[in-house]
């Protein structure tokens, strides 16, 4: 009950004049406002155990999640629907388990985490359609670079630091990074350096395959935060990587010689060879990859099981990069297109000149990442002069062949055709 003697609240200061009741405790007292504050606290913490630990996490349809990835991945239409598939089944699964964790499920399914491989040569796509699928669900994201990974031990990174950029990414919070989405590029840099099983170290191979297999399949990670090797006095941020999601990418070098052989020894029955064959696109066999190539190639079977869903990316050709070029959302000449509007420029483009650009994309073996390049060359002396010509009114660029060949002399881009 109110006492008539107090004199003002101990959490908030107020008065007794300036409340409509003070209620004393054994060191103080507390004013209706504060307690009407207090409730208000509590509810929030009791409704938020109740959430899911999903969090904010919305789940999209496949077709959905493709059609986003429509926006910013020009073809490549067989990969965009598996990883569709993937990602809306692993995101099923984690909002399944929460629901199990939270009693609102009683199914004694348990479904098993739906990790992915893309084989697919560089600049094809790979790491764009695994950072635009984190930015649409908006969950964390990190690139994660096999080749500076080495055995326990050794030097270079041990594979818990591919957490640490998971964690950095989530703003340090387990809670967001454990739902994260985490890209392992040049995986195939950590074949095992021949086909049987290695009986030395082979510390940034095999080793970092075996080190890497708890982290696929679901475990609980003492990671260092900032980083770099661990050692005894040093913090760590424990994460659960049961429902993070593992995208792994590689070119796989030499890998169309594994699967060009697992087709020829296919060839069965009474039929001609040479019939079998003709059915047989020799121009993309990436498109045949299984998991046994893997296999052959270098990954060890543990880990070739622990990233089940194996799809392709397939080759450029200069239809595709000439799309690349102008039809994505935040697609280069759109980047370009922006930055000198920045200057008061209005940049424009002759029809012939992305057919250009594509066509040398091909002859110099750049891919995608090429395209930039291309225009970086083409643009330099331009974005050089034109914002030191400070003008009132809007000026023009107007990029045509006979401009795009007289940079691109300037250049030693030429130098980089494809022998």
């Amino acid at each position: 009950m109110a006492k008539k003697n107090s004199e003002h609240c101990s959490f908030c200061g107020r008065e007794r004049k300036d409340v409509n009741m003070l209620i004393s405790g054994i060191e103080g007292q507390i004013c209706d406002y504060c307690v009407d504050q207090a409730y208000e606290i509590v509810q929030e913490e009791v409704s938020s155990d109740k959430v899911d630990d999903t969090g904010s996490l919305t789940l999209k349809s496949p077709h959905e999640i493709k059609g986003y990835l429509d926006q910013y991945v020009i073809g490549q239409e067989q990969a965009k629907r598996v990883l569709s598939v993937a990602v809306y089944n692993h995101y099923k699964r984690v909002i399944e388990l929460s629901k199990k964790n939270n009693k609102e499920s009683d199914s004694d399914v348990e479904i098993e985490k739906s990790n992915i491989i893309l084989v697919g040569e560089t600049g094809t796509g790979k790491t764009l359609m695994a950072r635009t699928i984190a930015k649409m669900l908006e969950v964390p994201f990190c690139i994660a670079d096999a080749t500076v990974l080495t055995e326990a031990g050794y030097v270079g990174e041990d594979v818990e630091s591919i957490l640490s950029r998971l964690l950095q990414a989530s703003n340090y919070e387990p809670e967001k990074a454990e739902k994260g989405i985490v890209f392992i590029d040049e995986i195939d840099k950590i074949a095992r350096k021949s086909d049987n099983p290695s009986i030395t170290r082979d510390v940034s191979g095999e080793g970092v395959q075996q080190a890497l297999l708890k982290l696929l399949e679901g475990t609980t990670v003492n990671v260092p935060p900032e980083g770099g090797r661990k050692h005894p006095e040093q913090k760590m941020v424990k994460v659960n990587t049961e429902n993070i999601m593992f995208i792994a990418g590689g070119a796989f070098d030499g890998i169309e010689r594994k699967i060009a052989d697992r087709l020829r020894t296919n060839v069965i029955g009474f039929a001609k060879a040479e019939d079998q064959k003709e059915a047989i696109d020799t121009k993309n066999l990436l498109q045949y990859v299984a998991p046994q190539d893997l296999k052959s190639f270098g990954l060890i079977p543990e880990i070739v099981g622990r990233l089940p869903v194996v799809s392709f990316m397939n080759p450029l050709d200069k239809e595709t990069l000439k799309q690349i070029l102008v039809e994505p959302k935040n697609s280069v000449i759109k980047q370009f297109i922006y930055l000198f509007e920045l200057d008061n420029i209005k940049l424009t483009f002759e029809e012939g000149v992305y057919d250009f650009i594509a066509d040398k994309a091909i002859e110099y073996g750049l891919g995608a990442r090429g395209l930039r390049s291309m225009l970086e060359a083409i643009l330099n002396d331009a974005m050089f002069d034109m914002p030191s010509q400070k003008s009132d009114k809007q000026r023009e660029l107007r990029v045509d062949i006979d401009y795009v060949h007289k940079q691109l002399e300037k250049t030693n881009i030429a130098k980089l055709k494809v022998a």
